[in-house]
């Protein structure tokens, strides 16, 4: 698969399956105390340090809560479709449609980045080009976090909803997660793991890390 390829599937997976996914997922936060307390210390650590941008913001719940938790935030997406949900569930929060890997954004002109699930579609031989991504746009002294199903083998979404579209899910180790994102400069602050709950079929793992001041 190409570059293009991966991209434009990603972009046609969601933009097929929104709606479904968005109301699927509607209460998920509600449901997950660990979650919003590795958001809220996230915003605790940034504060009003400055900008924070929540890349693969799908339909702008992560997005919304970071903001109602005080942060100067902004979401980011493929997905027209996901952001069209964004913006009228977020009327005054900012959504733009963009790739994760083509950051239109100054270098260290933000305090924060949260890639929560957004990186599962990325290639594996992409990822330390992607966070090299994030450490570029992050101020000294900035944060990181970031979500996604820990393991090793990725599954496949099928016609989820009834709709003509199919899609990897990749699952990551947390140690190959950690390496990369000190491969890219960042400091790791933190690593959670939990296990499955409900309905998932996998770990879902959290790391927090930091761009160094210095």
């Amino acid at each position: 698969m190409t570059d293009t390829d991966f991209i434009a599937s990603t972009r046609l997976f969601y933009d097929a399956v929104a709606e479904d996914y968005a109301e699927r997922f509607r209460d998920e936060l509600a449901r997950r105390p660990l979650e919003r307390a590795l958001l809220g210390m996230f915003a605790e650590l940034v504060g009003k340090a400055g900008p924070v941008a929540d890349l693969g913001c799908g339909p702008g719940r992560t997005t919304g809560l970071l903001a109602s938790l005080g942060l100067d935030v902004f979401g980011l997406d493929l997905s027209e479709s996901m952001l069209a949900i964004a913006r009228r569930e977020n009327p005054s929060l900012r959504f733009e449609r963009g790739s994760m890997l083509e950051l239109g954004l100054a270098d260290g002109s933000l305090a924060g980045v949260v890639s929560w699930y957004s990186s599962i579609h990325t290639p594996v031989e992409r990822l330390p080009e992607l966070f090299a991504g994030f450490h570029r746009v992050l101020a000294p002294g900035g944060r990181l976090l970031v979500g996604f199903q820990a393991g090793d083998v990725a599954r496949r979404h099928e016609r989820p909803w009834g709709h003509a579209v199919t899609l990897d899910f990749q699952r990551r180790r947390p140690a190959d997660m950690a390496g990369w994102l000190e491969g890219a400069g960042f400091v790791l602050h933190s690593t959670t793991v939990r296990e499955p709950a409900d309905d998932e079929t996998s770990p879902q793992a959290f790391l927090l890390a930091q761009k160094p001041r210095a």
